[in-house]
């Protein structure tokens, strides 16, 4: 090998090392502005998974998060903070703080968990096949932090015909107009 090709590949290396260890760049996107237009929940061009060991997340988590979040809870019907919240703002994920659903796609299912016709993004949920309580669902988790979040079915309203029913306690609503 001669020192040409040598020093290109170290270099490239040397490259991919700084970008790995660099902060996750941060862009806008539609949809995550608030209608002041102070406040934006931008979403990460990659989503990199945020691992953590069971205490940690114990130590960040109120219970009943904790139990829906790290252990596939759920809370009772119409007992969440969020089933009846009229309010236009996002839903961020109460692990990690990814952006996840928007008021504007929510709407009332009648089953007493907030429900939500679509994600802010694909990228920012993870679908799993969850065969627990002799049923067949599909589990809804964060793209971020693997949390669990709830289920989708397929009987929600059109466009797209999907209702993400989740937990209250799996999410932070931050109203529009919040400096959070």
């Amino acid at each position: 090998m001669n020192r040409i090709t040598l020093f290109l590949i170290v270099g490239f290396v040397a490259q991919a090392a700084c970008q790995h260890n660099r902060p996750e760049q941060q862009v806008s996107k539609p949809g995550l502005a608030a209608d002041d237009g102070k406040t934006t929940f931008p979403i990460p061009e990659v989503i990199r998974q945020i691992v953590k060991t069971d205490a940690e997340w114990r130590s960040l988590l109120d219970d009943q998060s904790y139990y829906i979040l790290r252990q596939q809870g759920t809370e009772r019907a119409f007992t969440g903070e969020y089933f009846n919240n009229h309010e236009r703002g996002l839903y961020l994920c109460k692990a990690c703080g990814l952006p996840l659903f928007s008021s504007s796609d929510k709407y009332d299912s009648g089953t007493g968990w907030p429900s939500f016709t679509n994600a802010i993004a694909a990228k920012v949920i993870k679908e799993n096949i969850d065969q627990s309580h002799g049923m067949v669902r599909t589990e809804v988790l964060c793209a971020r932090c693997q949390g669990h979040l709830g289920h989708v079915f397929d009987d929600g309203p059109q466009p797209t015909g999907m209702r993400y029913c989740i937990n209250s306690a799996s999410l932070v609503f931050v109203k529009n107009g919040s400096t959070q």
